[in-house]
This record gives structure tokens, C-alpha cells and sequence, in this order.
């Protein structure tokens, strides 16, 4: 009889000990789920370069935004934030017992390239996406927002800043800098402070592929007619 009540109670042991030992192991696996899946995971950004000064990019891309029906928040330094957006990724169970709602968000912000260009940079946020699965929630895959950016630049070009007379405008070369411009169509390259000036530029270099400059006739070497024809 003895014998018998050591077995039952080396039973009830083990089971004891098997109990316990299952539902630590839940707890651990459930707050490490909690803990990974509550934490907002960072993809890596993403970035487009785009001709236009930095305020024009920052309104061109909350265009885009609003064509998408996405809802932003403005923030400092041409910054914005979208609000949160359901994810359309599927949970597992562990993930659905806890309350898990997969979401994503954009964080963007434009900085200036010098004064006729600009670059968009964004983030993308989530909560309860597997990190293989969060580049499927970049801007660029998920809503071609650079796409969408480039189209509204072609179709609003910013107004010109430079004077409609007294002068000529001339298309850069390829690789050409301001200093070059102004040995080519002056004579004399110390002239670029003058005609960046005039074109609301900061160096020889703050220039945009195929940018059209303008040089007062002041500044040529030919006669304004003749380097009219020339163009």
C-alpha cells in the first residue's frame, strides 16, 4: 500500500513539474510575441532626388499623398507624418490572441539639394508585419509615390524666377558648370557670381541637368542678337 502511495505521489509530481514547466514556456513564448509584435519596426528608407526647390517638393509630395487618400499629419523642417493604415497581412494564432493589428505608417521628410533641387526621403513604420514582409509596405512599391511626385512636377513646373527681358537664356552642356557657362558665353568665368545671382543660385555647381540659365546681355561677349541666333 505504501509502495503504491510513493508511485502516486511521484506521479503527481512530475505531472506538477510538467504543468508548470508547459505553462512557463507559454508565458515566455507569449510575452516574447507581445514584445516583438507591439515594437514599431523600421524598414529601410528610401530616397528620390527631384528638380524642384525644396518647398515646391514638399507640396508636390503632399499632393501625392492626398491623390492616394492618404491621411497626413504636417510636422517641422518639411516633415510628414500619415496617419496609420490597416495592414493586409494575416496574423497566427499567438499574434491574434494578443490583439495584434498589423498597421503601417510613413514618416518623410524633404531636404534641400541646393536651390532648384531636392530630395524626398521616407520611412516606412510598422507594427505586427514580420520584417520579411515589410518591404512590401514601402511608398514607392505599395503607392508609386515617387512616380506619382515626378508626374505632378511635369505637369506644374515652378514659375520661372529669372527676368523676361535684358537678357538671354542658355541651355547648360553636359557637365557643365556655372563657370563654365560663363567662360563660354562672357568670356570670363569669375562672371558665374553675377549670373548666379541672377538666377537665384548658391554655387557653380547648384544646378539641375539641362537647366536653362539666363545672362544679362551685359555680361556677353556678343552683341544679344547674335547670341540669340547662337542658342
Amino acid at each position: 500500500m505504501a509502495m503504491h502511495g510513493s508511485a502516486a505521489a511521484k506521479w503527481a509530481l512530475w505531472m506538477t513539474v510538467g504543468v508548470m514547466s508547459l505553462l512557463a514556456g507559454c508565458y515566455v513564448g507569449l510575452w516574447g510575441a507581445s514584445e516583438h509584435w507591439n515594437t514599431a519596426d523600421a524598414a529601410l528608407g528610401e530616397e528620390h532626388e527631384v528638380n524642384f526647390p525644396a518647398h515646391d517638393t514638399y507640396l508636390l509630395t503632399q499632393d501625392a499623398l492626398r491623390g492616394d487618400g492618404i491621411l497626413y499629419e504636417v510636422g517641422p523642417d518639411n516633415s510628414l507624418i500619415t496617419l496609420w493604415r490597416n495592414a493586409d497581412t494575416k496574423v497566427g494564432f499567438m499574434q491574434n490572441m494578443i490583439g495584434v493589428r498589423p498597421r503601417y505608417r510613413y514618416e518623410i521628410q524633404v531636404v534641400p539639394e541646393g536651390s532648384q533641387k531636392s530630395k524626398v526621403v521616407v520611412n516606412v513604420h510598422t507594427e505586427g508585419v514580420p520584417d520579411s514582409q515589410i518591404a512590401d509596405y514601402k511608398a514607392s512599391k505599395r503607392f508609386a509615390l515617387f512616380g506619382e511626385i515626378d508626374e505632378l512636377a511635369a505637369k506644374y513646373p515652378p514659375p520661372s524666377s529669372t527676368p523676361a527681358s535684358g537678357g538671354v537664356n542658355f541651355t547648360l552642356l553636359p557637365n557643365e558648370d556655372l563657370k563654365a557657362l560663363a567662360k563660354r558665353v562672357t568670356g570670363n568665368e569669375d562672371n558665374w557670381r553675377q549670373i548666379a545671382k541672377d538666377n537665384g543660385l548658391g554655387s557653380p555647381t547648384d544646378l539641375s541637368p539641362f537647366q536653362s540659365i539666363w545672362v544679362a546681355n551685359t555680361l556677353l561677349k556678343n552683341a544679344p542678337s547674335k547670341a540669340s541666333s547662337a542658342q
